[in-house]
């Protein structure tokens, strides 16, 4: 895989297939870019950017501390360096909190928005059980990826995908678990401010799984409120990965947002 000459040396897949504007996909914390593969698989006349988050998978980290930022600029960094002037954003759970930032602040680079698996607001007894497993993570690893991917999916999805479940397993093991709690400690204490969802001008889409526990579809339909030309989508029986689940419902409905905001790069 190639990664950027720039100080974050992202690790990064461009698929392309033409000259038209890319879709560019940032996963969430402790995931690496593999979770996509889906998706690069469904966009086949669409040219694709996924990479990996850094500290997350072959992308280092050097900082003692993380910021959105740093992100922000990461994603700045890697389009610049593959000289593309506009993209289409898809950003899932803490990818989409940096997705809201980018867009923000570069939505000039920006074609469409999509922010899937979002929190928004969460209440004092979310913002608990978020920090529980914080916190867990910190004593019992093995027990929080297991939680974790069993918030993801569902029980019908788990029995029948086991190579699934220990896909995004050994994904969620292998990444440092330092540089993950950096970036997760970042989502655990996340404060939405309104000021930057005013700032987006760009066409967004908020989508979220019917079953999402952490990020429900009441968080998504106030989101999608807060944004201006934005739009609310329910992935029917979804949960947290609706983009592996849900593959062929997500899939559908991010095509035809893209569509229909295609412009020439």
């Amino acid at each position: 895989m190639p990664t950027t000459s720039e100080k974050y040396k992202t690790n990064y897949e461009f698929k392309k297939e033409n000259e038209s504007n890319p879709i560019v996909f940032i996963h969430g914390v402790g995931l690496t870019k593999e979770i996509w593969s889906d998706q690069i698989k469904f966009f086949k006349d669409h040219n694709i950017i996924t990479y990996d988050l850094i500290g997350h998978g072959k992308t280092p980290l050097q900082k003692t501390q993380l910021n959105f930022e740093d992100f922000t600029k990461q994603l700045l960094n890697l389009i610049k360096e593959l000289e593309i002037n506009k993209i289409h954003l898809v950003g899932f759970s803490l990818g989409s909190l940096i997705a809201r930032h980018f867009a923000a602040t570069h939505g000039d680079k920006l074609s469409s928005l999509v922010l899937h698996g979002s929190i928004y607001k969460r209440s004092e007894e979310q913002k608990r059980v978020v920090q529980n497993r914080f916190e867990l993570i910190k004593t019992s690893r093995p027990t929080s990826q297991d939680r974790a991917l069993r918030r993801w999916f569902s029980d019908d999805f788990i029995k029948k995908n086991k190579e699934t479940y220990e896909k995004i397993y050994s994904m969620l093991k292998e990444n440092d678990l330092n540089n993950i709690l950096k970036a997760y400690k970042l989502f655990v204490n996340y404060d939405d401010d309104d000021k930057i969802l005013n700032n987006i001008n760009v066409n967004t889409l908020v989508t979220t799984g019917q079953h999402d526990l952490g990020s429900t579809t009441d968080m998504a339909k106030n989101l999608s409120e807060k944004i201006k030309a934005a739009k609310f989508i329910e992935i029917k029986n979804g949960k947290h990965l609706c983009n592996i689940e849900c593959a062929e419902e997500f899939n559908k409905v991010i095509e035809l947002f893209v569509d229909q905001n295609y412009d020439e790069a």
